[in-house]
């Protein structure tokens, strides 16, 4: 694929369909505008549920720099092996073999599917403080709509890439103006009591490693998104604004979150916020300044959370599509329209993301369940991104690597992998549990990929990964069943 002297795509050599090029700029904002979704407006909530200030500032300490490693290690990555398309998954094949690689990139497309339910419950819930027939965001009628809107921007994102990053340009700056005005009004009606009230925490968060435990995965939700621009590295316009995306996104968003999450802790007790309803940012202005807080937030939520919405169902279709292309999922999902729009893979997306906004009319709490596993389903693709980098950083010479490697990405790459082995253990088995139970089916999808290259379907170290995620999915089953494990 080549591109003219202003950067437009042309037709592939091979007759393909051209593949649309993206700026440092569009690349940032999809990054951005990934990251920046449901999550933070109910960060004040889920903390408050958790931790008190002192356990807040060190959970945003821990994430801060683990997260801020593995957007290094995407960095990194992007320049040692820029042969390496949709990122997440295609390290995790390089460094650790097809299965696995097929693993990380459906576990990947997965906690997008799965992400993208949360958009729809946090709008309904948002919606629903007006309109109680929508609940929480979890009743009958709240996922009929739900449903529409699902299927609505599958239509939009059928038009084009070019067209809906240009969108999600747009709303990622429509939706970072709320957010800031949010944190300024926060510190402007700051009571310096209620915060150091709230610093040691409440009595029933427990010691502060527990506190801290307890808020990773929601720290893991909100910065999800940060490889953004390398799942989608086959647009961009030049190699190096991949690295460069992931780092400007990562350092945009970092500070917004942790405001958030600390100024709350100066309006209302740390009780009284862990009760707030769904987004809690709402509750928190709403306590500060009066009603319209509230009704800002709303507005500014539900622009946030469709772009969210829009970035990720790009990068999820994007994941099955180059994982079709390099034959490790079935190559009806490789195709492509005229208008360089994975259109099966897409499809794909919005029916599992139907399916999982049905299940959550059976969950006790909609949203978080979502949100949490969305965080852990997540968490073995970083793993093992992070690992590949060590792996490259280790035994150079054997990775087929660009440039040479230095003893910083060395350490980078040890922290990035110390961290997500940690946030596996902070998940808990309750969602590794419920993991397993998604992998395990999508072995199918990768047989039939193996049938249709007439190869064998498991080499014998992929057969005793088979059997582990089969059995692991057996004993998910049956914990949910016999109620050891809820939703």
């Amino acid at each position: 694929m080549e591109t003219d002297e202003h950067g437009r795509a042309e037709t592939s050599s091979d007759g393909s369909p051209p593949t649309a090029k993206l700026t440092l700029l569009t690349l940032t904002t999809m990054v951005v505008g990934s990251m920046v979704g449901a999550g933070v407006f109910s960060l004040p909530r889920r903390f408050a549920q958790e931790t008190g200030v002192a356990g807040a500032l060190i959970a945003w300490a821990v994430a801060g720099l683990g997260m801020l490693m593995l957007a290094f290690v995407f960095q990194t990555l992007a320049v040692r092996r820029p042969d390496l398309d949709a990122g997440v998954y295609a390290y995790a094949k390089a460094g650790f073999g097809e299965y696995l690689g097929f693993f990380s990139a459906f576990g990947y497309w997965a906690s997008a599917c799965v992400g993208n339910v949360t958009y729809w419950v946090l709008i309904m819930s948002t919606i629903g403080a007006v309109a109680p027939a929508l609940g929480d965001g979890d009743t009958a009628l709240a996922i009929v709509l739900s449903s529409v809107g699902l299927w609505c921007f599958f239509l939009l994102v059928r038009r084009g890439v070019k067209e809906a990053a240009a969108i999600n340009r747009i709303v990622t700056v429509a939706k970072i103006v709320p957010i800031l005005v949010f944190v300024i009004l926060a510190l402007f009606y700051l009571d310096p009591t209620v915060f150091a009230d709230n610093f040691a925490g409440a009595d029933y968060a427990g010691s502060l490693f527990d506190q801290v435990r307890g808020t990773m995965l929601a720290t893991v939700f909100v910065f999800l998104g940060v490889e953004g621009a390398s799942v989608y590295s086959r647009h961009a316009r030049r190699r190096e604004d991949v690295g460069r995306a992931t780092i400007l996104g990562f350092l945009s968003v970092f500070a917004i979150f942790a405001s958030v999450t600390i100024v709350s802790y100066g309006i209302l007790p740390m009780a009284e916020i862990a009760e707030l309803r769904q987004p809690s940012m709402a509750g928190v202005l709403e306590a500060a300044v009066g009603t319209w807080g509230k009704a800002f937030v709303s507005v500014g939520l539900i622009v946030s959370v469709l772009g969210a919405y829009l970035a990720w169902t790009l990068m999820a279709a994007e994941v099955l599509f180059v994982a079709a292309k390099d034959k490790d999922m079935p190559r009806f999902l490789g195709r492509s329209s005229g208008d360089d729009v994975p259109v099966p893979a897409l499809l794909m997306t919005t029916c599992l993301s139907q399916v999982v906004l049905v299940v959550t009319a059976f969950s006790d709490d909609a949203f978080n369940f979502a949100l949490d596993l969305t965080s852990a389903l997540s968490l073995i693709p970083f793993l093992l991104a992070a690992a590949f980098a060590l792996k490259i950083a280790l035994r150079p010479r054997t990775e087929a690597v660009s440039g040479r490697s230095t003893r910083g990405e060395l350490v980078v790459a040890v922290l990035a992998t110390v961290y997500t082995a940690f946030l596996l253990f902070a998940a808990g088995l309750k969602f590794v549990l419920v993991s397993f139970i998604l992998y395990a089916p999508a072995t199918f999808l990768f047989v039939k990929a193996r049938r249709e290259q007439n190869r064998r379907p498991f080499s014998p170290a992929e057969a005793v990964l088979c059997v582990v995620s089969v059995v692991g999915a057996v004993i998910g089953v049956i914990a949910l069943a016999a109620g050891w494990i809820e939703l």
